[in-house]
């Protein structure tokens, strides 16, 4: 997701759409190239273990050029909204052509197996989230760029309640009262440690 230029504001999105319709060329592969993080993130979902991530973003990308291609202004969409779903159109598209066994893909039928060997359906994968996708993703690029800043200036303990108390690792934030219990400490102290760890992240930001 890291080696993907960020996604474009929607102001220049919209400016790039505007030239890209009016038959510029550099504009089209401007968006195509500022959504690619799009596409890796999509294909991320239904990376089962039986595709290479790479060929599946490849096959995400020929999705995107259509979403691009085929975009409409006047249906009140954000471009990212629709092309994510061209993306998935071509990923589903792909797994049905390699269903050679059945004429056709049912949502209960198996596609492959997670990292834990549970058996992934169709239903599991396209299970979709009303939300902003460039809005996910550019959170996601965010988190990613505090916890390098946190391993840089925090310690050890630091780190570990930053994440608990803000469930940066993905799971529910942590009161300072359970971090407490977690350590044997008290709550008073670590409220210090929070404030303390917080300061150190603000003055790397701020510098």
């Amino acid at each position: 997701m890291q080696s993907f230029p960020k996604p474009l504001s929607a102001k220049e999105e919209k400016e790039c759409i505007a030239r890209c319709k009016a038959g510029d060329s550099e504009a089209r592969d401007c968006l195509i190239i500022r959504n690619l993080r799009l596409v890796a993130y999509i294909a991320r979902k239904y990376n089962t273990g039986d595709k290479d991530l790479d060929d599946l973003i490849s096959i995400g990308t020929i999705g995107l050029i259509k979403g691009i291609d085929s975009f409409d202004e006047s249906k009140n969409i954000r471009l990212a909204t629709y092309a994510a779903r061209c993306v998935e159109n071509e990923l589903l598209m792909m797994m049905r052509s390699d269903k050679k066994t059945s004429r056709d893909m049912y949502l209960y039928d198996s596609i492959g197996s997670d990292k834990e060997g549970n058996e992934i359906n169709l239903l599991d994968i396209i299970e979709y989230e009303d939300e902003d996708v460039v809005e996910r993703i550019m959170k996601d690029g965010y988190i990613m760029k505090l916890d390098r800043v946190m391993k840089k200036v925090l310690t050890d303990r630091e780190y570990d309640v930053i994440k608990l108390r803000y469930g940066l690792d993905g799971n529910d934030e942590w009161t300072q009262r359970e971090i407490a219990e977690k350590y044997g400490i008290s709550r008073s102290y670590v409220s210090r440690i929070e404030k303390c760890a917080l300061n150190k992240i603000r003055n790397v930001i701020n510098d």
